[in-house]
């Protein structure tokens, strides 16, 4: 039966970020029903989601409490335009998230995946500034490595040359400043000094480019695309200094490590401040439904507030602010308060670091790394040849041993749901140092 599902899958769906004939070799999984941490195929074979499917899976599938929610609203609602009307489950979400940000970040505007989040904020900076007078400031500025989504827009402000160089004259070159990467630390230095030196990197352009600058964008704490790439949170602090003292907008995009993936629900917080643009997207419904919003501030919002329809921001999506997918996003908020889970998180964070220190020492292990419930580390894989197929191999054995897991290059990633059980950390740590030993020294 699961082949039968494999080829009609090869004969009519063109898969994401997949080079298709990739799958001559490399296999495809026929996903029938999942279960808590669990995966399992149409002919019972399991596979433990290590990385959250795709990063979106924040309490386990088929989660009892998110699908009771998502069968009340049916019966109550399944989808209104949110242009002209409003309703419940939209209010509500947005006074919550509002509320988590002490009401800094006052404003939601709603998409459906984290691209056009993206997207949103940065055409709402270019067009605040322009309302107010400031029409030069067109310029957008990110991080090297920086990846963003893959609509025009998101494209531009991303640096992974994988996913930009075929679309280079389409897009609109951004500045691309340091990362505060800490592998990238000199002898002596600490993570701290490398967040120092790639906020000098922003000053110094600032200085040269403020009257030209709408704004910044940063993914927080950790640069996910580029191979969970960690930074300190004093360079958010910094880069918040100086976006105020230069008058540029401060975008964070939480699209990956929001919901509280870093340790906190906000990875901004780490670094006590706010940013003027907050994407959020992937678990903001618990992985359910497409979803995804920009948090602002009210003196962005005023800035569009006119008789003027001109002056609107007329960005729209149809299914804008959908009632089930915010209904899902209440019930993981729901979850996240009655089950005290960013607690519980460090509990299952210190153990899995412990159940994972064996791989940590490994020789041909460098650059172990974690922040919150993010794992990360870089295989030491000198055969060039060998190098560039360890992503593809690890995924294989990783699948022969239950294991779902997806390196990025030569980083290995475990990015988890939230509701592993001591049994499950415990396996997953053993799995994958199985995994990895075979594809080393295979």
């Amino acid at each position: 039966m699961s082949q039968d599902w494999v080829a009609r899958s090869l004969k009519s769906v063109w898969h994401p970020c997949t080079q298709m004939q990739h799958h001559e070799t490399v296999p495809l999984i026929p996903v029938s029903h999942g279960r808590g941490v669990w995966l399992y195929d149409h002919d019972g074979k399991r596979y433990f989601d290590a990385i959250s499917s795709w990063w979106v899976n924040l309490f386990g599938h088929a989660n009892p409490r998110i699908n009771a929610a998502l069968k009340d609203q049916l019966d109550m609602l399944e989808h209104a335009m949110l242009a002209g009307f409003t309703h419940e489950p939209v209010i509500q979400l947005s006074e919550q998230l509002s509320d988590m940000t002490g009401n800094v970040l006052g404003h939601a505007f709603y998409a459906s995946d984290g691209a056009s989040a993206v997207e949103i904020a940065l055409k709402m900076s270019f067009h605040a500034w322009r309302n107010g007078g400031q029409a030069d400031k067109q310029e957008f500025v990110c991080l090297e490595g920086s990846y963003h989504g893959e609509t025009i827009g998101a494209l531009a402000v991303t640096d992974v040359a994988l996913f930009k160089d075929a679309y280079g004259p389409l897009l609109r070159a951004a500045r691309t400043v340091s990362s505060p990467d800490a592998r990238n630390a000199r002898e002596g230095e600490t993570a701290q000094d490398v967040a120092r030196r790639a906020a000098a990197d922003v000053e110094r352009l600032f200085e040269e480019r403020a009257g030209k600058i709408a704004a910044i964008i940063i993914e927080p704490l950790v640069q996910c695309a580029t191979g969970m790439a960690m930074h300190d949170p004093l360079y958010l602090k910094l880069v918040r200094e100086l976006c105020d003292r230069h008058q540029v907008h401060m975008i964070v995009d939480e699209i990956a490590v929001g919901c509280g993936r870093t340790g906190t629900f906000f990875a901004c917080e780490q670094a006590a401040i706010w940013p003027d643009f907050l994407c959020l997207s992937k678990g903001i419904s618990g992985g359910y439904l497409p979803l995804s919003l920009v948090l602002t501030r009210d003196e962005v919002y005023q800035a569009f507030y006119s008789t003027d329809v001109r002056r609107g921001f007329l960005h729209s999506h149809s299914y804008t602010g959908n009632p089930l997918a915010c209904r899902a996003a209440l019930a993981t908020l729901a979850i996240f308060r009655e089950d005290d889970v960013l607690n519980r998180n460090r509990t299952r964070a210190e153990r899995l670091s412990a159940a994972l220190a064996p791989l940590a020492s490994h020789e041909r292990v460098k650059n172990f790394r974690q922040r919150g419930m993010i794992w990360a580390f870089d295989a030491v894989e000198p055969d060039a040849a060998r190098a560039s197929t360890f992503s593809r191999r690890f995924f294989a054995s990783a699948l022969d041993n239950e294991l779902l897991l997806r390196p990025i290059g030569r980083t290995v990633y475990l990015m988890p749901p939230y509701v592993l059980s001591d049994d499950d950390i415990d396996g997953l740590a053993a799995r994958t140092r199985t995994v990895f030993e075979s594809v080393i020294t295979a």
